[in-house]
């Protein structure tokens, strides 16, 4: 069992010399994810009771080839869709949705690498991902005033040679981030940073055993508690300005940016709602008591017990069909990017995040509804699919996804421009 506050300290380095993983199509991608979710399902339940981190099938997530299954094509990926690489999130998800929360910024920041980086750099962090390595993130800020306020800087050493990050040859970096899912499993941390203290945001890729990067695993949620999404201290860090990415100018022009992280935290939630029902449906059918006034032999042919779960059943496919849509409309807008191709798939992903959070919360709650008194056993741990959405749909509210959409619906207003929509 994984304590929490305790330092991690990875010793191995930077997997280089790993042959390659397989590079998989969308068919093929689609069954190893649904194959990885039964495994990962079967000790689910027991690892959220101890809080055991998921070590072992975060490896083997990797060994699969499905976080490489973004690499572009040109740099020997397999530069799958939104749409296939949603369904293999939501699957994972299904199985056990900590392992499917701990590569969400592996792929956003895969994405940063292919918008902003240079041909160097893709060279180098595509090839490695390639092999199996794994991006984690340190970009929220727990003392900030709001999610989008950072503090920690990127200062040059030496003379300044000019503008931007080429205007020292190494810099420092300095700061704490929270919520750092998939730093502690990460052999890269990508880190939001200001240049100097007010100038624009850029990504500093810094190996995860580099000197002054510790790594905390104080994370201590109600749900989704094997994430490790705990603390990264950064002191004095160097970073040579060829590991230095642009962040700010993604939003200088239409983007499906923030609709793809988005998409994949839909996506999540989606698996924790239909994990919930499957779960319910077989506690019905093989534990449950039927109420005496239904008259009938096994609770799954109580007439309310059928009534509650069919609502739930149009629920969740609502939430799944509306997921698989913002899919597509994110891979329209790439390949047609503009203004209202990016303002429809951030619409589409909206309505998409709405649907899984409520679905996912509905499920994890009225799970106790249809299975009756034995279901709230602690030992049974069901519990964990209520804490693992309420958790999770607390990442960006919903709330704020429907006022966007009613403001594009009364008169047309296109949602703003950022990574959280």
């Amino acid at each position: 069992m994984t304590a929490l506050h305790e330092v991690h300290e990875l010793a191995e380095p930077l997997a280089l010399d790993r042959p390659e993983v397989p590079v998989l199509g969308p068919k093929k991608a689609v069954e190893v994810a649904r194959d990885l979710a039964a495994r990962f399902a079967a000790g689910a339940a027991e690892r959220d009771r101890r809080r055991v981190l998921p070590t072992e099938q975060i490896e083997e997530l990797s060994a699969s080839g499905l976080l490489a299954v973004t690499v572009p094509r040109e740099y020997g990926g397999a530069d799958l869709s939104a749409e296939t690489l949603t369904e293999v999130v939501r699957l994972i998800a299904t199985g056990d949705p900590n392992v499917a929360q701990i590569p969400h910024s592996h792929f956003v920041y895969v994405n940063v690498l292919r918008e902003q980086g240079t041909a160097a750099q893709k060279e180098l962090l595509f090839g490695e991902v390639r092999q199996g390595a794994r991006f984690g993130n340190a970009q929220s800020e727990i003392r900030s005033k709001h999610a989008r306020d950072h503090a920690t800087t990127l200062r040059p050493i030496g003379p300044r040679l000019g503008a931007g990050p080429a205007r020292a040859a190494e810099w420092i970096l300095d700061g704490t981030k929270g919520y750092c899912t998939g730093a502690l499993f990460a052999h890269w941390i990508p880190v939001l940073a200001h240049l100097d203290d007010d100038g624009p945001l850029y990504v500093a890729w810094v190996e995860r055993d580099a000197p002054g990067v510790t790594v905390i695993d104080d994370w201590d949620g109600i749900g989704q508690r094997t994430t490790a999404s705990g603390t990264v201290g950064l002191e004095q860090v160097r970073v040579p300005f060829d590991r230095i990415t642009p962040y700010h100018l993604t939003f200088e022009r239409p983007q499906t940016f923030g609709a793809f992280a988005q998409l994949l935290h839909a996506a999540i939630d989606a698996g924790i709602a239909r994990a919930a029902l499957a779960d319910a449906a077989e506690f019905v059918t093989t534990r449950s008591r039927p109420y005496p006034d239904a008259g009938v032999d096994r609770a799954a042919d109580d007439p309310l017990v059928v009534h509650a779960f069919g609502e739930l059943e149009v629920q969740v496919r609502a939430a799944e069909a509306l997921l698989a849509e913002a899919g597509r409309a994110v891979d329209r807008a790439d390949e047609d990017l503009n203004e209202s191709t990016a303002a429809r798939a951030s619409l589409a992903v909206a309505a998409a995040r709405a649907a899984t959070t409520a679905a996912s919360v509905d499920a994890g709650s009225r799970l106790f509804e249809v299975c009756g008194t034995r279901s709230a056993l602690a030992s049974l741990v069901l519990d964990r699919h209520w804490r693992n959405a309420r958790t999770h749909t607390l990442h960006d509210p919903a709330a704020w996804k429907v006022q966007h959409l009613g403001r594009y619906a009364i008169d047309g207003t296109l949602p703003p421009r950022h990574g959280q929509l």
